[in-house]
């Protein structure tokens, strides 16, 4: 499977499934099919409407979509995204909010690289964004990153979140979701035994897998029953010669996407046939529930074959993390030596991507900070989802990171809030 052409093979696949729903959209459109009283002219053009922006989104990288936000002063103000550091395989972006005093939380959220770009935070970014200084992690797609570039995996990864600490400073407040959870916990211990005074004031995981042993999921089974080898051989392509990466080792996004709905293909094959009779009788939107959750669902990127493949044999198959053994450029950097960072870990009750157990286990490793720094939270009823975007994130979870951060925010953050009352 490693070559170009198991990788364009894919793109044909889709660009063609594109171009069908086009032409049937065209040709259940045309004028003249209104002089036939049967609906199954409208039923075509509208399975071809789905079908084509269902495929064209496999390839597009959503954008933000955050223009303005509501201040304390009841105004809108605008949200201009700005490259704060520019790197091959991420950026770190801030979301600045023009024409008000710049907030006393500074709030580094750490995106996951798991074949979604960032913006699938859209909603986690902005309900943080009238409270806090929101900077992210923009994961770049691996397809139009050049060889010339060279490899990135985990220990890449957590260098990067290293760097992108000290470029932010003492005072920032990391939250880390899902798979980059037990990475900025190594980020962390990194910083705190090379330089200690450029770790983070806190430190929130949500969701992440820090001892995958601790709850079995079906990423967990099934990270247990492959091999290296068959992953290796299955799984990772190399890039065609339509993308600026060509040739570079990856597993694929559309790879990954089928993966992804074959989990709940019922589900999904539900909610394509109930909007396709939605868009047929004229019930449908382009913004509707149904789009809104697709055109960020179906985009995908491709990882690099070396971040995926270390993913699983040293955080899911070899326990690096959960039994403190992770090392960065052949240095272990070890968990234990984090004395002065905040940590709270969240986890939902039905979450079936981390459950519930898998990333508490980090207050485990923590064996040199101290209880009182220490914090936990299980969300009843939640799935993986819900406890980083939807209701329980709103109603509940952020206003208990929100509190987490102020009430370890020490002087710095005590001095900013005057300052900000004093204006």
């Amino acid at each position: 499977m490693k070559n170009m052409a198991t990788y364009d093979l894919m793109e044909t696949i889709r660009n063609t499934n594109q171009w069908l729903g086009a032409t049937a959209y065209s040709i259940g459109s045309y004028p003249i099919t209104g002089l036939a009283p049967n609906p199954f002219f409208q039923l075509l053009a509208a399975w071809g409407e789905v079908t084509e922006r269902s495929f064209a989104r496999m390839i597009a990288k959503p954008d933000w979509n955050i223009h303005t936000v509501v201040c304390a002063d009841g105004r809108d103000h605008i949200v201009s995204v700005e490259s704060e550091v520019e790197r091959p395989f991420g950026d770190l972006i801030h979301f600045k909010v023009h024409g008000r005093k710049i907030k006393a939380r500074k709030v580094l959220v750490v995106a996951p690289m798991s074949g979604h770009y960032a913006t699938l935070l859209r909603s986690t970014v902005a309900s943080l964004l009238p409270d806090c200084e929101v900077y992210v992690t923009d994961w770049h797609n691996a397809r139009d990153i050049p060889v010339s570039q060279g490899k990135f995996d985990i220990e890449d990864y957590t260098l990067y979140l290293v760097d992108f600490m000290k470029h932010l400073g003492p005072d920032v407040n990391v939250i880390a979701v899902c798979q980059p959870a037990p990475l900025a916990l190594a980020a962390t211990a990194y910083l705190a035994e090379e330089e200690p005074e450029a770790q983070p004031r806190t430190l929130t995981l949500i969701g992440g897998p820090i001892d995958p042993d601790a709850a079995a999921t079906d990423v967990t089974d099934f990270g247990r029953r492959v091999t290296m080898g068959q992953l290796e051989q299955y799984v990772i392509q190399r890039v065609g010669f339509k993308y600026p990466g060509v040739g570079r080792l990856v597993y694929p996004g559309l790879q990954q996407l089928s993966s992804f709905i074959s989990m709940n293909a019922d589900r999904h094959s539900t909610a394509f046939y109930e909007q396709i009779l939605r868009v047929a009788k004229g019930q449908a939107a382009d913004h509707d529930k149904h789009n809104r959750f697709y055109d960020e669902y179906l985009a995908v990127m491709d990882m690099t074959a070396e971040f995926y493949l270390s993913t699983v044999e040293r955080i899911f198959k070899n326990l690096e993390i959960a039994q403190n053994r992770f090392t960065v450029n052949g240095k272990l950097v070890d968990i234990g030596k984090i004395t002065s960072v905040a940590v709270k870990t969240v986890e939902g009750s039905k979450d079936d991507i981390s459950g519930p157990g898998q990333c508490v286990a980090a207050l485990d490793l923590l064996t040199g900070l101290p209880d009182e720094k220490k914090a936990n939270h299980l969300e009843e009823g939640a799935g993986h989802y819900g406890i980083f975007a939807g209701k329980s994130w709103r109603n509940n979870i952020r206003p208990l990171v929100l509190n987490f951060i102020d009430a370890n925010a020490g002087n710095t953050h005590a001095e900013n809030v005057a300052q900000l009352k004093s204006v």
